[in-house]
Parts: structure tokens; C-alpha cells; sequence
């Protein structure tokens, strides 16, 4: 059944504005008292968007992009808060596009195919379809889309915060101009946020509350660059208080008790936390790695998850400069599953910190990727016949193990017999922590060995 735009709310759908391209587009809806401030002060044209210059300022792509009216598909993939959907709808203000907004969660295929069909009738209306949490769609869901991206009958402009190289099916990202959008500064949502306390048609200036740059400051930072939840939070606080009532440090203190970290276990903010703490822990910040561990259980993720870290990281990054790290890893792991949390906090906080603290070497995982390197680019090596096993009768008329040299019964168990045909150079151990040791062991052997075969 086709659609009019009457029925456009039930497709969370703003009104068509179906203008002429080079005629103003259908002005913004008036702003309620009902919306959330954050909808309130949403950005009415490109040039209201705040904090996204290297994408917005004069000259650049986008703008060139849509002073032609000529775009095709758009991707905005950035952090929440960061202005996504409130640059769509700035697109289809200036260029006069009917603007078909659908949220990924919500939507399903009849829905979508729905919209596909009323803007191939409708070719006269330039429909923008926003797509928000594109990456919820899977991959029938987009490959849908491409026929009509292809011919131009919708374009598509898609939000997300997820890595569209890994959510965004190849077809679909190589039709469309990819633009990344950044973190708000706090200064810069201080900045939303003085306007918001000021402006009197759609802010909250008819309320006359005032606070100081600290104050906005200080919640910018608590909202992690998020504009839409400094917004809505700011009104929180100043609907809690009576009219004119400042806005104090000690009101934001009462708001930060409820203060939640914006921490997905199973997304992009989970695969960048984990790698700053890795990176942490092997760049011997125990200060840093303490901050991002605590950040990570704050979120809720898995401890079990961070300890298998932690003995990943004993190997790979600590190894034989400090043998102790990898036991003691293991056991955080085990401690782990036996107490659970909150007390295993303290047993991931003990282990993070001795690994951060620890001398490191990788010479393990060098020298394992040096041999992986040696069996893919020279000839396998056979077992030399001194070493081979001499149990059974064929293996003793074979002449296996004949002329191997028992290490014990040597100094320092060194027999200078070779244990390859052809000998190679895979290890080399770091002068660092307890590996220094084993580095002046190994070089007295080879001496030995030296002499022994000399």
C-alpha cells in the first residue's frame, strides 16, 4: 500500500519537504516544549553544526557535495552524540529532499521495501533514506538497498558507530562517500551548552538559569563528548531546580552519582579499550593500564575476558625477561573463575600491575615467528639420525640414535653435539630482567660448544 506523507510518522518520518532543488526546502518543525532539549537544538542547516569542521568547513567535500544537490550515498560513522543524524537532516533541509528516517533496531524488510517502492514513484522528491545504527541491518537487509542506491531512486545517507569496514557490506560501502566524525571536545559542548542556557525560543533560557564555564565544563566531561546527553542531562539538572536557581558544582555532583560508563562489551568500544590496555601494559604504564582496566569493569565486561589478556601478554610481551609473569597470569585467570567479582578486581588489578611493571622481551614470540619463517622458506629438516628414537628392531638396524651424546654426562650439560643438520639462529635473548641471565648462559655455551668441536 503506497504511502502518503500523513502516514509519515508511522515510518519515523519527518513531513516531506519536496521542494525543487534551487527553492527553499520545507522549513524545520517548530520545536515543542514536549522534545528533549537535545531535539530542541538540533543544528538547522550545515553551517549550525558544531565541532565537525574537517568535514563541514567551506570547501571541503561535503559541503561542495551539497551546494550541488548531486551527492549519492553518504556514510557518518563516529561516536554517539557526535552530530550524525543532525547533519542528514541539515542535507535534506538545504536541498529540498524528502527526508525518510528508519532506525535499524525497528525496522524489518516489508518496512523497508515499503519505502524503497513509494520513492521509486516519486523520483520528483530527491528522498534522503536515513538509515541510524546502520550496522544493525544485515546483510539482506542492505543488499536491498543496492538496486535503488545504484539507480539513484533513494539516497541513502547511513549512521553508525561501528567500524563500517567490518559492519557495512563491501557493495553497499564502495557505492557511498564514507566521512568519519570525531569525539566533541568538552569545550566545544561547554559551548552547545551556554547556548542551550541563553537561547529563549528552544533552549532553556526562559527558565533564566545560569552556571558557570566550569560547571559546563565539567558536565561536558562527565558526557564523554556525547552533545545529545550533555543536552538532555543539562536539562535534567535545570528542570530539578526552580526557575533562575544557578546551576552549581554542587548540582552536578548529585547528576554524577548516577553517572554511567558508555562501555559495549560486545562492539567497537570494547575491541579500543582492550587494545589501549594491552598497549598499556606493554609500554610499562601501570597507570595507564590501571585506568582502562578499571574503565572495562566499570562497563561490565567479562574478567575472565581480561585475564585471558593478561596471560596472552606474560608470553608475548614479558616472556623470559621476567618467567614469573606467566604463572602468575594463570593463576589471576583461575582466581578468576573460583572468587568472581567484585573481589577478582583486586587479583586482575595485582596481575595488570606486575605485567606492567615487568621488564619486557618478546624474544619468544621473535623467535617463534623466525621459526614459523624458516619451515615456509626452507627445506624441512630431517631429524638427524643421533637424535631419532632407537626403540623397536627396525629402528635399531637403522642405525637411529647411534652416536648420541647423553647431556648429562657433560659439564654444564653441553655435549657440543649439533641438535639440527643445519644449524640456525632463531633466538636472541634480550639483556633485559631475568633474560640478561640466560643471554651470558647461552653465550658461555656457545663458547663451550666452540671448543669442544674445534
Amino acid at each position: 500500500m503506497a504511502r502518503d506523507d500523513d502516514q509519515a510518522s508511522l515510518f519515523g518520518e519527518e513531513p516531506a519537504a519536496s521542494a525543487p532543488f534551487g527553492e527553499p526546502a520545507n522549513p524545520a518543525p517548530a520545536a515543542t516544549a514536549h522534545q528533549p532539549l537535545a531535539a530542541r537544538m538540533r543544528p538547522r542547516s550545515l553551517a549550525e553544526v558544531v565541532g565537525q569542521d574537517h568535514i563541514t568547513r567551506k570547501g571541503s567535500l561535503l559541503p561542495q557535495l551539497i551546494a550541488t544537490n548531486r551527492f549519492g550515498s553518504l556514510l557518518f560513522y563516529g561516536p554517539p552524540g557526535c552530530g550524525k543524524t543532525s547533519i542528514a537532516e541539515a542535507i535534506a533541509r538545504e536541498t529540498g529532499s524528502r527526508f525518510v528516517r528508519v532506525n535499524a533496531v525497528m525496522s524489518n524488510v516489508a518496512e523497508l521495501r515499503e519505502i524503497l517502492a513509494l520513492a521509486r514513484r516519486r523520483p520528483e522528491a530527491r528522498t534522503i533514506l536515513f538509515i541510524d545504527e546502520l550496522h544493525r541491518f544485515n546483510k539482506s537487509q542492505q543488499d536491498l538497498l543496492l538496486p535503488d542506491v545504484e539507480e539513484g531512486s533513494v539516497r541513502l545517507i547511513g549512521a553508525t558507530t561501528h567500524n563500517p569496514g567490518f559492519y557495512v557490506n563491501p557493495p553497499l560501502l564502495s557505492r557511498s562517500h564514507l566521512f568519519r566524525l570525531e569525539p566533541h571536545t568538552p569545550a566545544t559542548v561547554a559551548g552547545v551548552l551556554r547556548k542551550a542556557l541563553a537561547d529563549t525560543e528552544r533552549g532553556l533560557g526562559a527558565r533564566g538559569h545560569t552556571a558557570d564555564d566550569k560547571v559546563l565544563t565539567d558536565l561536558a566531561v562527565l558526557c564523554d563528548g556525547d552533545l545529545r546527553r550533555a543536552l538532555n542531562s543539562l536539562e535534567v539538572i535545570a528542570l530539578s531546580l526552580p526557575e533562575k536557581a544557578p546551576i552549581t558544582e554542587q548540582e552536578l555532583e548529585v547528576f554524577a552519582r548516577e553517572r554511567r560508563i558508555r562501555y559495549d562489551a560486545d562492539e567497537d568500544e570494547h575491541y579500543d579499550t582492550i587494545s589501549a590496555f594491552i598497549k598499556s601494559c606493554r609500554g610499562s604504564d601501570p597507570d595507564a593500564a590501571m585506568y582502562w582496566l578499571a574503565k572495562m569493569l566499570a562497563g561490565g565486561e567479562d574478567p575472565r575476558f581480561i585475564a585471558r589478556r593478561l596471560v596472552i601478554l606474560a608470553s608475548e610481551d614479558v616472556g623470559l625477561a621476567d618467567a614469573l609473569a606467566l604463572p602468575l597470569a594463570v593463576a589471576a585467570h583461575h582466581a578468576c573463575d573460583f572468587i568472581g567479582l567484585p573481589e577478582a578486581e583486586l587479583t586482575l588489578a595485582h596481575a595488570t600491575l606486575y605485567i606492567a611493571a615487568a621488564p619486557k622481551s618478546n624474544s619468544a614470540t621473535l623467535a617463534l615467528g623466525e621459526a614459523h619463517r624458516a619451515l615456509k622458506e626452507q627445506p624441512v629438516q630431517p631429524v638427524p639420525v643421533h637424535l631419532r628414537d632407537k626403540g623397536g628392531a627396525a629402528s635399531k638396524r637403522a642405525g637411529h640414535g647411534k652416536g648420541y651424546l647423553y647431556s648429562h654426562d657433560f659439564p654444564e650439560n653441553i655435549s657440543g653435539q649439533n641438535y639440527l643438520e643445519k644449524p640456525l639462529a632463531l633466538y636472541t635473548p634480550k639483556s633485559v630482567g631475568m633474560e640478561a641471565k640466560i643471554a651470558d648462559r647461552l653465550a658461555r655455551w656457545k663458547e663451550m660448544r666452540r671448543q669442544m668441536r674445534g
